[in-house]
């Protein structure tokens, strides 16, 4: 069987909108078309049933109850509402002052955490960033050894968005519980391909965005748990009050049915295509492995997602793999941070080496991910790295046997 070209195998950037959640969202473009604020007459009732069921569809797949569901324009607002209304909702101190409260998270979080983590710092806020272990995980028991009298707000990712790496979530949700600190977590990578139950997982807010489960780009969701504890957080905007008043502003109907639809999807296929995408990341990391010497794969090998893996090849650069096989698309980090020639934070936190950081791909699958790509995929890749290091000084010294550790990367 023939493999149709370009290859996307960076569906953690963004995945492709499915036709059915497309035909879903269709007729609230131009037929039920109302203001769902607008109670007194039928566009706007139309519009409103149409978000009540997607709120149910959100809840539904999260475990959550539907007024729990405040809708975004995606993970990085939903996560600056939780931390930063989290934050100034549970502050010691007033605005200005310093020792407001201490908050945890950690060195590898997305730029969407570790941001607005750094805004409070510079609002009078303490934040500690937990280095996470060689395999990219972060503890319950190193969020306790960082845990204080203090300690308001611990924000950790469920699942790592450049290594796939799971986080033990439940326990530290418990842990914050036993402590009364809330407990954020981004769940952007995680929701939609792994089981998830916001009050057994201990959760007290939760991140999603529907482009990362084959919805609409501009449109997330952020669970905020009402009982046992009910969290309050600060509004960040102000204005009609929408989503309770914690997300003012004109909802967008369209894309919150993409949402609920895609939640729909990936609630009914989630096992089926967790066991079929492991399959696809271990015939590729099997392939690479027996084809290539000098590769590591990435992060906790065990407790990871079934969709994701991120491989360093060493020898090589970065850069002129990714022109090597430009059919292919790959990503050498978050998308987020991708403009910069800085080797990936992420990796850097987790102790790799520049030169191993500069040549480390991130690919992963999506529903439509086939065997006939992964073979292509990995028959490339191979082929690459061995012209590529043909080429390299660094091959030829280290196959005449001299000590490479000691000559400092210079990334080109």
């Amino acid at each position: 069987m023939s493999v149709k070209l370009p290859i996307y195998l960076d569906n953690a950037a963004t995945t492709r909108c499915d036709e059915r959640v497309v035909e879903a969202m269709l007729p609230y473009f131009t037929e039920v078309y109302g203001n769902p604020g607008s109670r007194n007459h039928s566009f706007g009732w139309g519009s409103e049933d149409a978000t009540k069921v997607a709120r149910r569809q959100v809840a539904d797949l999260i475990g959550a109850d539907p007024k729990e569901i405040v809708f975004t324009s995606g993970a990085t607002e939903s996560n600056n509402i939780a931390i930063k209304g989290a934050a100034n909702m549970y502050a010691k101190k007033g605005p200005g002052e310093t020792g407001r409260g201490h908050i945890i998270t950690a060195l590898h979080e997305h730029k969407a955490v570790l941001d607005p983590c750094k805004r409070l710092q510079k609002e009078g806020f303490d934040v500690t960033y937990l280095e996470p272990r060689a395999d990219g995980l972060i503890t319950a028991e190193m969020v306790k050894d960082a845990m204080r009298e203090d300690t308001i707000l611990v924000s950790i990712m469920w699942a790592n968005n450049e290594i796939g790496t799971i986080n033990e979530i439940p326990e530290i949700g418990a842990l914050c519980h036993e402590r009364n600190a809330v407990f954020h977590t981004d769940g952007t990578q995680w929701v939609g391909k792994m089981p998830t139950d916001v009050n057994t997982d201990n959760v007290d807010l939760l991140s999603l965005s529907a482009h990362k489960m084959y919805g609409p780009k501009g449109v997330g969701a952020l669970y905020v748990r009402r009982r046992r504890p009910r969290i309050r957080l600060t509004a960040l905007q102000e204005g009609g009050g929408q989503e309770r008043g914690f997300r003012s502003g004109t909802l967008n109907v369209s894309g919150i049915v993409g949402l609920g639809k895609a939640c729909e999807l990936a609630m009914h296929e989630m096992q089926s295509e967790h066991d079929r995408q492991l399959e696809l990341r271990n015939r590729l990391e099997s392939k690479i492995e027996q084809g290539l010497e000098h590769v590591q794969v990435n992060g906790n090998r065990e407790k990871r997602l079934p969709n994701l893996t991120n491989i360093s090849f060493g020898f090589v650069e970065g850069e002129s793999m990714m022109m090597a096989i430009k059919e292919i698309a790959v990503s050498s980090g978050s998308a987020c941070t991708s403009a910069s020639l800085e080797p990936s934070y992420v990796l850097k936190a987790l102790g790799v080496g520049d030169d191993l950081a500069h040549s480390s791909l991130r690919m992963s699958f999506s529903r439509w991910t086939t065997t006939e790509e992964i073979d292509y995929t990995a028959d490339k890749i191979i082929e690459a790295v061995e012209k590529l290091r043909v080429l390299s000084p660094l091959w030829d010294m280290h196959n005449e046997g001299i000590d490479i550790t000691k000559i400092e990367w210079q990334a080109h």
